[in-house]
């Protein structure tokens, strides 16, 4: 029997690669080296290395000014731009700025809704790189009463 649901996850994975079934979970990459545990400056140089950032009121940010719980921060992402291919959400001061990143069809309106884990008060920053490698950015500041990150 299984001990956990990610033992039970790994064992159905082996299973299915062991009679020729594709999971969508043997397929996943996990970027580790974007996830890590480094500075803000750094996450960012790791990110986007010729960084050149055009500040923008296009892309809206729905979160609250004061969060009770930084366990669970609701952010909801929209914006009518054309041809985003990728949303990248950090936190500043997190231990790993990296929140979530999200690849974009050409086909869908970017709206996205999520929930942010905050170690303490910081700024949101989402990033959306367009297909001709425009990085637009915008960023709200976020006040943590209790923090979520061990906080």
């Amino acid at each position: 029997m299984a001990k956990s649901r990610r033992h039970f996850v790994k064992r159905l994975i082996q299973i299915c690669s062991l009679f020729g079934l594709k999971s969508a979970f043997a397929w996943a990459d996990w970027p580790e080296r974007l996830f890590s545990t480094t500075p803000y400056p750094e996450t960012l140089k790791t990110l986007f290395p010729t960084a050149n950032f055009i500040d923008t009121n296009k892309i809206h940010l729905k979160l609250p000014r004061v969060a009770e719980n930084g366990a669970v921060v609701p952010l909801t992402i929209t914006s009518s731009l054309p041809d985003i291919q990728k949303i990248s959400v950090l936190v500043e001061k997190n231990p790993k700025p990296l929140s979530a990143q999200f690849q974009l069809s050409p086909r869908v309106e970017p709206t996205l809704s999520l929930r942010l884990k905050m170690a303490k008060s910081s700024n949101v920053i989402v990033i959306a790189e367009t297909r001709d490698g425009q990085l637009l950015r915008t960023q709200k500041a976020v006040k943590v009463t209790i923090g979520g990150c061990g906080g």
